[in-house]
């Protein structure tokens, strides 16, 4: 079974989405290790809206933090120290998607990061949407990754750049699962388009 973690070269680059399109597309679980901010509208809330198929399940987050900030900085407001001993991958027969919180070096706590709970046995999946600095983001990002030895695909999400993806995609070898267009609107009806789309090649990975 495919676990693939979704993570991103910086915060709002379409990680979520790129989740939910993964998640229709194999028609796998989805878990969000820690949110942090908009507990009324968790990210897990909004990848169960854009499903299609009844077969995914969703698995509660380990941590819901309040603030929408850094983690370590969202517990420590609440007076708690993020444990990654308490952030358990759920028990599941079927694929699964993991959700990052913002990029691999966030902080958790003052030793740990998002990258400390990336399993071995998890194939990465980098979303990258240009703006300007993003080169060097996605870069560093991938990069650390290859060095520890995991698998790392990117998509990039948003209007294209040439120059950038290029660029990217040259320096690092790795492959590309696609695009995620500038859509008005993200709803069921697109989600399944893309999942249709890149079905092939996630189950590949």
């Amino acid at each position: 079974m495919q676990k693939i973690f979704v993570t991103g070269i910086s915060t709002e680059v379409g990680k979520t989405i790129a989740s939910a399109i993964f998640t229709e597309a194999l028609q796998a679980d989805y878990w969000k290790p820690v949110q942090a901010g908009d507990l009324d509208n968790t990210d897990t809330d909004k990848v169960k809206r854009l499903i299609s198929n009844d077969k995914s399940k969703f698995h509660d987050s380990s941590y819901n933090l309040k603030a929408a900030m850094s983690p370590h900085a969202a517990a420590e407001i609440e007076g708690i120290k993020i444990d990654r001993f308490h952030i358990n991958e759920p028990q599941t027969d079927n694929h699964l998607i993991i959700e990052g919180s913002g990029g691999i070096l966030v902080p958790l706590n003052d030793e740990d990061t998002m990258f400390d709970i990336i399993m071995p046995d998890y194939k990465v999946v980098v979303v990258s949407r240009n703006y300007l600095g993003s080169i060097n983001h996605s870069l560093l990002t991938i990069k650390w990754l290859l060095q520890k030895g995991y698998e790392v695909s990117v998509l990039f999400s948003g209007e294209a750049n040439p120059h950038t993806e290029n660029i990217i995609l040259h320096k690092t070898g790795v492959s590309l699962i696609g695009r995620i267009d500038e859509e008005k609107k993200f709803t069921k009806e697109v989600i399944k388009k893309y999942a249709n789309k890149f079905q092939g090649i996630l189950k590949t990975l």
